[in-house]
């Protein structure tokens, strides 16, 4: 089983089983993740900042490449509603546009 950790997410290492979204492991562990469309990749509200290992996820959905080609998902970012990680962990960071007001976030900056 893979690990996903969210850095600015307290307590959010979070295993995640083969087949399942990104999404649906955070979920599964308890964890609130804005997802506005329903989880079917229709908008970006779900998407999480890779700070490592996004060669361990799966392939860029037909989604994520259209959001990409429109500028409205960076290359180091991914839908947690279509991303999969079937090969291994990989580390990211919840953005600050889709951050929810009732979550307490770790508010360090990032280390580069």
């Amino acid at each position: 089983m893979a690990l996903l950790t969210i850095e600015n997410l307290p307590g959010a290492a979070v295993n995640v089983p083969a087949g399942a979204t990104l999404l649906a492991a955070l979920q599964a562990a308890g964890h609130d993740w804005m997802h506005a469309c329903g989880a079917k990749g229709r908008c970006t509200t779900c998407r999480l900042q890779l700070r490592s290992g996004q060669e361990n996820l799966s392939p860029l959905t037909v989604a994520e490449l259209r959001y990409q080609a429109a500028g409205r998902l960076l290359p180091n970012e991914r839908l947690t509603c279509q991303a999969q990680l079937p090969a291994g962990d990989a580390t990211g960071r919840v953005p600050e546009a889709t951050k929810l007001p009732h979550v307490r976030y770790d508010e360090r900056p990032a280390a580069d």
